[in-house]
């Protein structure tokens, strides 16, 4: 373990009405009280595993060396799926083996993944529905306390991958997706601010970005640059082409959610 004093983030759609993130919280802090204890978001849509990945993704690295993040968005709890610590470049991560640490398993080539078995580290409990609970809040906690990855279990070798919609150049025409929608309602894709300066470079030229019957006329640098009457794209501070209205709410506006393709022309 880091020298630093270990933190956990906890991040879950479990939302914050019900007893589950209290109960995760506690079972922590009974086996270390003195561990700080974060919330990442409580607020990811039930079962999407995609939206709890790319906002993993989008905040891990701004954590100090020696965060345990914990991840439940869970849809195959109870059934024979693993539970899964990572350790990435640093940071921990300890949730289900469903495909949700993805983009932290590529974009930290080294990481080592072991799997979550041994019983010392876990609650027993009647059920098999609350792994957060039972599984992986032990486990964090225990790894807080100084207990070495290997400890928990074998290593695992072939952790579940989702498969990452990635943009395609096709001719004169780059295609990405709208990845996620924040609570603003802009919509952010999957093009890269690297991917948008070689389109630019080959085409020699600025950019129209379409999505939907929508038509943009290349980028803005700020919100303020945007209109209130059509949409408007920037690179945002994680470096993706983002698509919004100024003040409003562009997926509602636009009528446009996650999978909704972007092409820049």
């Amino acid at each position: 373990m880091p020298e630093a004093r270990p933190l956990i983030a906890l991040l879950t759609d479990f939302g914050e009405r019900d007893s589950f993130v209290a109960s995760m919280k506690g079972v922590i802090l009974s086996i270390n009280p003195s561990v700080p204890i974060i919330d990442l978001s409580h607020q990811i849509a039930s079962h999407q595993i995609q939206e709890a990945g790319y906002f993993l993704k989008s905040c891990y690295r701004y954590f100090p060396a020696g965060t345990i993040h914990v991840a439940v968005v869970d849809p195959g709890v109870g059934t024979e799926r693993r539970a899964l610590l990572v350790s990435a470049a640093g940071w921990f991560f300890v949730g289900p083996d469903n495909g949700l640490f993805t983009e932290v398993l590529e974009l930290e080539a080294g990481a080592k993944v072991w799997q979550i078995n041994n019983p010392q580290y876990r609650l027993e409990t009647a059920g098999s529905t609350f792994d957060g609970r039972d599984v992986f809040a032990p486990a964090a906690a225990w790894l807080s306390k100084g207990v070495p990855p290997s400890f928990f279990g074998p290593a695992v070798h072939d952790p579940i991958r989702r498969a990452v919609a990635m943009p395609i150049a096709h001719e004169d025409v780059l295609i990405g997706k709208i990845v996620s929608v924040d609570r603003f309602g802009n919509l952010i894709s999957n093009i890269t601010a690297r991917q948008v300066r070689e389109f630019r470079g080959s085409m020699g030229q600025s950019v129209e970005i379409h999505i939907g019957t929508n038509i943009i006329n290349d980028l803005v640098e700020s919100y303020s640059q945007g209109s209130r009457q059509s949409p408007s794209a920037l690179i945002n501070s994680s470096g993706s082409l983002e698509i919004f209205l100024q003040e409003d709410s562009a997926a509602r506006s636009l009528q446009v959610s996650v999978g909704e393709e972007v092409r820049l022309c």
